[in-house]
């Protein structure tokens, strides 16, 4: 093949450090969506969908054929967490956790995947992150070790 093509979708879910809820403004919410966007485009991968709440992030993305996972939100908290304390001095202790999460998603489920991100504030009237995160875990068959799981 003459052509390297690629069509992977991941789920990626990351949360401040310590679930602190640094993201309560909607505004500082919805700018620093967009910048983790242009971020993203950056690099090559491309957001569908990008949501959360003010502990956490969830965003659905095409992983470009030239970066991996790891580098790809490595460089998503890196940058997004130098914009908002240089755009925020009350913000200087923002941090993001040290993990993330990221599931692979098939085509088909796309739209289930962004209406799940675009209806986060909603879902977290109910549930917690953290009972989240384990419920996303259990429903992509990823095993882990709950004394490791939070920082």
């Amino acid at each position: 093949m003459a052509q390297s093509l690629s069509n992977v979708l991941v789920h990626v879910v990351f949360s401040t450090k310590d679930r602190r809820p640094f993201l309560k403004d909607v505004q500082t919410r919805t700018e620093l969506h967009s910048y983790l966007a242009g971020v993203s485009a950056n690099l090559d991968c491309l957001v569908l969908k990008i949501g959360g709440v003010a502990d956490h992030v969830h965003l659905l993305g095409k992983l470009s054929r030239t970066i991996a996972i790891s580098e790809w939100v490595k460089e998503l908290k890196r940058a997004s967490s130098r914009w908002i304390k240089t755009n925020d001095p009350e913000m200087s202790a923002f941090q993001w956790q040290g993990g993330y999460g990221s599931f692979s998603i098939g085509q088909s489920q796309v739209g289930q995947v962004i209406e799940y991100i675009a209806n986060q504030e909603e879902h977290h009237r109910k549930v917690d992150f953290k009972d989240e995160l384990r419920q996303l875990l259990q429903r992509y068959q990823v095993e882990y070790d709950e004394r490791f799981l939070w920082d």
